[in-house]
């Protein structure tokens, strides 16, 4: 079971996503499919037929959207996570290859699209969770452990 977590900014993208899916997307569909179904016979007509499955396509996302944003909970940033690395947090990490990465540690509704985003879920933030500057973290991979060292953390305040 996913995480029920999210930061003010997945939240407000998923707010955006079902505001334009509702108020963009479906109506223009809609027009579409009420056109298409004019021309009469429906069983041979591709552009009833397609517009009808992406308007069913669209009513299971925004269903999707809605049930969510009543389930996720917003976390917004507390004084008391400075040092730390918490939900929320960018973090920039190397390798003991010298390979850098800076990512941010999210819920799972918002690392998609995203390459430096990765779920709280994940075992590389679970790894890095409660971790401070200069200390190590020890992640578990299919090709074995690697160890991460932890150079700066920041957060991003509302």
């Amino acid at each position: 079971m996913a995480t029920n977590l999210i930061t003010s900014e997945g939240y407000t993208q998923l707010e955006r996503e079902l505001d334009h899916l509702w108020r963009t997307e479906r109506p223009e569909v809609t027009r579409k499919v009420a056109w298409a179904a004019s021309l009469g016979d429906r069983s041979e007509n591709a552009d009833y037929k397609y517009n009808k499955q992406l308007l069913r396509q669209i009513d299971r996302r925004i269903r999707y959207l809605r049930k969510r944003l009543e389930q996720v909970n917003v976390v917004h940033y507390n004084a008391q996570q400075a040092g730390r690395i918490f939900f929320g947090a960018w973090v920039e990490i190397e390798s003991a290859e010298g390979a850098v990465k800076t990512l941010r540690i999210v819920g799972p509704d918002e690392i998609y699209g995203r390459s430096d985003y990765i779920s709280i879920d994940s075992p590389m933030a679970r790894a890095l969770l409660k971790k401070q500057v200069d200390d190590d973290a020890e992640v578990e991979t299919p090709t074995g452990t690697k160890q991460w060292f932890v150079n700066k953390i920041w957060y991003q305040t509302d």
